[in-house]
Order: C-alpha cells, then structure tokens, then sequence
C-alpha cells in the first residue's frame, strides 16, 4: 500500500504528468523533454529519478544516450490510466506538449532521410552492413512469381530492379525523395514498366489494405523508428494469405552503425524478430541467419519469412 501511495504522491505534480504522458506515447531522452516541455535539465532528471524509484519510469541505454519510458507497477494501472485520460483535458500545456512530441519525432526521421539523400546513387559504390549476395540470392530463391511486391524501404532500387524481372508489379516506397527520383529515374532509363515508385514513411505506408501479394523489407527494419508499426503496416497491405520477407542485421554491438550507417537498432534477435512478427498477427513463421561476413566486425544475416492469415 506505500508503494501505492508514493505513486499518488507523485502524481499529484503536474510537471511529472506531463512527463508521464509523454513517455506514455514514446521513448525519449532527457534532452527532447527539455525541449519539449522547457524545462531545465536538472529538474527533468530530478523529475525522472523520483519516476524510476517508484517504478513509473524505465530506461533503456542506446549508444550514447538514455532513453525514458513509462512503466505500470502493479495495482497501479487504474488510477496511471484514468490521471493520464483526465490529464489531457485538464493540464493547459498538454496540446502543446503533443505538438511538440509530433515534432520531436518528425525530426527523428529528417535525420534518416538527410542520410539516404546523400547516398542516393552511391549505395553500389559504398559498403553498408548486411547487403550481402549469398543472403539475396537465399530470399530470391524462396520468391514466388508472378507477384504484386511491395519493396519497403527501396533506396535507390538494385532490389527492386532485379525483382521486377519476374514480378508482375513491384511498388517501391522510400522516406527519401532523392532516393525516389534516382531510383524512377533508373527504373525508367531501363525501360521498366512494372515498378512504380511511392514516397512514403514505413510506418503510414503509401499503399491501400491488401495491396500486394509480399512485402520486402531488406536491411530497412533496422532503420525503422518503430519495427512493431512498420511490421503491422506491412500486414495491413498484404492480401490474405500474403506473404512477408524481412532481410535484417542479427543483433550487434556496433555502435558506431548508429552514426556511419544512419542505424537506428543495432539489428535483431531472432527472439526479437520472431516476437515482432508475433504481435502483428504473421504466421507460419520461418526465421534463420543465412549470412555472416568473413571480415570484422563479422555482421551476420537474418531471414525471416511469414504468413498473413486467411
């Protein structure tokens, strides 16, 4: 019951609220709170302590920095949901925290797509971790011709070149609007017809439900903000009984891939990856690591494969 009391205590400060609530919706440092909230350092931090003690705030450390989430502790959840529900209605600043939230992650994903503007048209001629061509070859062997593909963080379109020779139709979506003009412009300088190009973010992708018969996400998931949205959005455009092909670093401790590569998770167990998929309904799941490189710092490969249901 104390525990229980410390955490009405604690919610009885309207400054830890909206500390709450924010974290509530996503994962931040102690440096996009002060921005959001303009308040100082020292305070957050304080602020964040007293969260943690109390078990209404983890932390998970990402290179260099310490990203802030909310936790429930248990017995807690009713009166955590219904302070944050009452919140929104009755703390003056919580429209504007929201607003500044939005921002905060928009510039999350400018970072990323800065990053794959400058390397539009240099991927062949710049080493990224993971684009290997005995792992390529291993997912290609495993395509089913004719299909409508969706190639899910395309880049510039080496893929989706290739796939295009067998598919019926490959949609290619990419955040980076160099990235798509270079990869359209290929595509059209080729003489390929069945690729068309799409701007869009693998989290809200540009693609209406069950659009495609199998989405590709090759060495793209690890760059994705949220690997669990972008794994549902893949579901929402696959027909019944699609299919889904994810192609991704396996768990790592570069953290340098943070800053050289744009990364933002340094790759995937295949606990983790199965879990993902899990939670956004796949079946039928087949994952394996089909690919380690030879030189340090030895990145290895994982394929994984699955079914949307009927």
């Amino acid at each position: 019951m104390a525990g229980f009391l410390k955490v009405l205590r604690l919610l009885g400060e309207e400054g830890r609220v909206r500390i709450l609530r924010l974290l509530e919706q996503e994962e931040l440092s102690v440096a996009e709170l002060q921005e959001i909230l303009g308040m100082g350092q020292s305070r957050i931090s304080m602020q964040l302590s007293q969260l943690k003690v109390a078990g209404l705030a983890g932390v998970r450390r990402v290179g260099q920095k310490s990203l802030y989430r909310m936790t429930t502790p248990p017995g807690t959840e009713a009166v955590l949901t219904e302070t944050l529900r009452r919140s929104a209605a009755e703390i003056a600043a919580a429209r504007e925290d929201d607003e500044a939230l939005r921002l905060i992650l928009m510039k999350r994903k400018d970072k990323l797509r800065s990053y794959f503007d400058e390397l539009a048209g240099r991927f062949g001629r710049n080493y990224i971790p993971g684009r290997s061509w005995e792992g390529l070859a291993e997912m290609l062997l495993r395509l089913l011709p004719p299909l409508v593909i969706a190639d899910l963080g395309a880049g510039e379109g080496t893929l989706t070149l290739l796939l295009a020779q067998r598919a019926q139709r490959v949609i290619a979506v990419d955040n980076s609007e160099k990235m798509v003009e270079y990869g359209a412009g290929v595509a059209l300088s080729h003489g390929v017809k069945n690729v068309e190009y799409r701007l869009g973010d693998l989290e809200e992708l540009p693609l209406a439900a069950e659009e495609a018969d199998l989405a590709l996400l090759h060495q793209s998931l690890h760059h994705s903000l949220h690997p669990d949205r972008t794994l549902e959005e893949a579901s929402r455009i696959l027909k019944p009984g699609g299919r889904i092909v994810v192609m991704d670093l396996l768990k790592h401790g570069l953290e340098e891939a943070r800053e050289l590569y744009a990364d933002v998770w340094l790759g995937f167990s295949q606990v983790e990856l199965l879990g993902l998929l899990r939670k956004a309904r796949f079946q039928q799941i087949e994952i394996a690591v089909v690919h380690r490189e030879a030189e340090a710092p030895h990145f290895e490969t994982l394929l994984a494969m699955a079914e949307k249901p009927l």
